[in-house]
């Protein structure tokens, strides 16, 4: 139940909203539960299917920062030096906006959450939950990439900058700067920004700015079916053109008309994640739609007439539990899109055998040297119910090729053959290390006339050494993977127990005394390390599974491997 004062802060915004040319037309915006704050609900029925128009001027961007009057001028010169990215800009602008006694955003700021569920927010003792797990390294890290930054650039130069405002009521804490970059990773959006609002003044046909090349800030980066640009998640759109440089800030140009731009659309960020979207989100640029140029609007994907007040939610992409929990604070049991990633530590090929050949064999093949495995392989693996064999081909037309016999479980088998690959060659002995230079001098001349192709090493690589090898190293990797993960918080079924007896606790952060029993064989916890659990049991269960698939395969590699030595 909302507050009187919470009530009034949403009352501010939503007059804040619509002053600034926004408008609800078959939405409202309203609390829910204590766990999701407010969300975005139906209110009518808007025939159009368009239920919140905002327009793009009221977006927070990178643009925008550089634009601002208190901050653009120290930007401006912060990205002539290369020192900062259109991400740190963000969280700078977040950060100074918080502190300012008058800021002109202050309506939406103070609807913003002020506490998170993901990692860099949790307790010592809640973190502790996840020992063992690739998120507690990926914390740490974080955490200590963010306490360099602040102390580094961020906290002399917020007090400088509300000093020469006048708005200086308390000094900038590491806090304000871990809330400002949990605000943009929680709620920012890939905006596909028309070419003609980013570049008003130049004609479409002369829209030609120098690249700049800028690292972003430490992050947890993962590979997905979309397409990764800048570490930016842009959904099912090909890259057309390269990155430009907008008054300094970095941006995606995709698409011949479009820019992407990362930033803060208010309103819009209100809307809640839902594996079945209730709406979309659309970017208007000439007004067509909604009769607002340059807006952004949500669209339903509910035929009307639809229920009044059922939440409005969008789907923030196929995300595992590991990318849910770090970057936006909570996870989905039983998550269908979860995946487990399996690594090998690059820093141990200096210890193994003939580290100096292999090492120049990875770099020829482009090694992958980790993989992402998504719970949906399993569909396909050796035990699953359905009969979902997807055909490989691994036939070649090399002069050497066909020496060996494709094995027979071939489309059965669920790991990436690019990360097999890179197993074989850390995993082959002298005799196959010898065999795959031979084959690989037949292609490109004793002499070594042209270097061979990362194809041609991997093809090499397969005749000369077969699946065991890679399999019996992956088994390895699965089986440390899994004891890692038991180490700390014990098997599989300690944690299914856990939650079957989970109480959550939704006080707010500094009440909660410590987990318990309720009295009744429940167990009380909070969120976060009921968040934690899930998390970690996910990676227990696909841990066992792939290991399972892995084992099998392997058996089936040496079982073939002896009958063919065999005849």
């Amino acid at each position: 139940m909302a507050t009187l004062e919470e009530e009034a802060r949403l009352e501010r915004f939503l007059q804040w909203l619509q002053l600034n040319g926004a408008q609800l037309r078959g939405c409202k915006i309203k609390h829910s539960d204590s766990n999701k704050g407010c969300g975005v609900y139906t209110s009518i029925d808007a025939s159009d299917g368009v239920l919140l128009v905002v327009p793009l001027e009221l977006a927070i961007t990178p643009m925008r920062v550089l634009q601002d009057p208190l901050l653009g001028s120290e930007c401006r010169a912060m990205f002539a030096e290369g020192e900062v990215d259109d991400r740190f800009l963000m969280n700078l602008f977040l950060t100074v906006e918080r502190l300012r006694k008058n800021s002109s955003w202050k309506p939406y700021l103070d609807m913003l959450p002020t506490t998170f569920g993901n990692p860099l927010w949790f307790t010592d003792d809640e973190l502790l939950e996840l020992r063992g797990t690739a998120l507690y390294r990926a914390t740490e890290l974080q955490k200590k990439s963010l306490l360099n930054l602040y102390h580094g650039k961020v906290k002399d130069l917020v007090n400088k900058l509300l000093i020469l405002d006048g708005n200086l009521e308390r000094e900038v804490s590491f806090e304000d700067f871990l809330w400002a970059n949990s605000i943009f990773w929680t709620r920012a959006l890939n905006i596909p920004l028309p070419q003609s609002f980013v570049f008003p003044q130049i004609n479409e046909e002369q829209n030609s700015c120098l690249s700049v090349d800028k690292s972003s800030e430490t992050s947890f980066e993962y590979s997905s079916t979309n397409e990764m640009i800048n570490g930016k998640n842009v959904k099912e759109c090909d890259v057309t053109r390269d990155n430009v440089d907008v008054d300094g800030a970095e941006v995606t140009s995709v698409q011949k008309d479009t820019v992407w731009v990362e930033g803060l659309v208010p309103g819009i960020d209100f809307c809640n994640h839902d594996l079945k979207a209730a709406a979309t989100w659309e970017v208007d640029g000439t007004g067509s739609v909604t009769g607002v140029p340059f807006s952004m609007y949500l669209l339903s994907a509910i035929p009307c007439p639809f229920q009044i007040e059922k939440e409005i939610s969008i789907s923030y992409g196929n995300k595992g539990n590991e990318e849910l929990l770090f970057l936006y604070g909570f996870v989905i049991d039983n998550n269908p899109d979860d995946y487990l990633m399996v690594h090998y530590p690059v820093e141990a090929i200096e210890s193994i055998p003939f580290s100096d050949s292999k090492s120049q064999l990875l770099e020829a093949q482009k090694a992958d040297m980790r993989c992402l495995l998504h719970r949906s392989l399993l569909d396909r693996g050796f035990f699953s119910e359905g009969n979902n064999n997807t055909e490989v081909d691994q036939t070649c037309n090399y002069s050497w090729s066909g020496q060996r016999k494709i094995p027979s479980y071939v489309n059965k088998l669920v790991f990436p053959e690019g990360f097999l690959t890179t197993l074989r060659t850390i995993a082959m002995r002298e005799d196959e290390l010898f065999k795959v230079s031979s084959l690989l001098e037949e292609l490109v001349g004793s002499e070594g006339e042209r270097q061979p192709s990362d194809v041609e090493v991997r093809a090499a690589a397969w005749e000369a050494c077969g699946d065991s090898g890679a399999l019996q190293l992956l088994v390895d990797l699965l089986h440390v993977k899994m004891t890692d993960l038991e180490e700390y918080s014990g098997t599989e079924d300690r944690d299914t127990e856990l939650l079957g007896k989970a109480c959550i606790n939704e006080c707010p952060k500094g009440e909660l005394t410590g987990d318990g029993n309720d009295g009744s064989g429940g167990i009380m916890m909070s969120r976060n390390k009921w968040s934690s659990i899930v998390y970690r049991r996910g990676q227990k269960q696909l841990t066992r599974l792939f290991l399972k698939e892995a084992e099998h395969a392997l058996q089936l590699s040496l079982s073939e491997q002896d009958a063919e030595n065999s005849s």
